[in-house]
């Protein structure tokens, strides 16, 4: 056997080969040392300083949010008892606007009265002061909408503002239309407070029939 000739070459790649396995076995060292590191640094964030700073910061927020909702709690609290006035009040004073509107009027009968007890009282003047009295009167009515319905005679009836009292025949008037009206009625704010009460005309007696059941149902519905 022969020993075996080591070139130059040969020698080159040999130190070559030694350098790369050295680099390889530095970044494994690198790598591990890392790792450890990670650990570490994971392992001193549990500590139980760690901890204890957040469950005081969570606490910290929990009273925060909590002293936000007793803040909302009392001011809805205290909206709902202002609201509560508020409608107390308006209710107790809804009147007020028209009550102050009657106080002319009361004031205006009171000075009549008084004056129709003057035994020299003219009948003329008394009747002026019931006249302006009465506008006063209608005047306060129209400004809150208080309107009133006084049909006109041979309008034909209708149920909803008009409420039949009698039936009268008559040979100048149409059927199921308006003789005379016995008490006006009033609407507020288009809402019906009182009827018009009525009397109307119905056919004679020869053609009474048909017109009279039909009117007489009519009166039947308003009651």
């Amino acid at each position: 056997m022969t020993d075996e000739t080591k070139t130059p070459d040969s020698d080159k790649r040999d130190t070559e080969n030694t350098a790369d396995v050295k680099t390889v076995v530095e970044e494994m060292l690198n790598s591990a040392s890392d790792e450890s590191q990670e650990k570490e640094q994971e392992k001193n964030d549990d500590t139980p300083d760690n901890t204890q700073a957040l469950l005081e910061e969570a606490r910290a927020k929990a009273d925060q949010n909590y002293d936000q909702f007793v803040r909302l709690q009392a001011e809805m609290d205290n909206l709902r008892k202002r609201t509560k006035r508020d409608l107390e009040s308006a209710h107790k004073f809804a009147l007020e606007k028209i009550c102050r509107e009657l106080l002319a009027v009361r004031d205006s009968m009171e000075m009549g009265l008084q004056a129709a007890e003057i035994e020299t009282a003219d009948l003329g003047t008394m009747r002026q002061g019931m006249d302006l009295t009465l506008k006063m009167l209608a005047t306060m009515m129209d400004k809150f909408e208080m309107l009133q319905v006084s049909p006109q005679k041979g309008e034909k009836l209708n149920p909803e503002l008009h409420q039949a009292m009698s039936m009268q025949e008559d040979a100048d008037a149409e059927p199921n239309t308006i003789l005379t009206v016995v008490q006006k009625g009033y609407t507020l704010n288009s809402r019906l407070m009182r009827p018009a009460m009525v009397v109307v005309a119905k056919a004679m007696s020869s053609t009474a029939g048909d017109d009279d059941k039909k009117i007489g149902s009519e009166i039947d519905e308003q009651a």
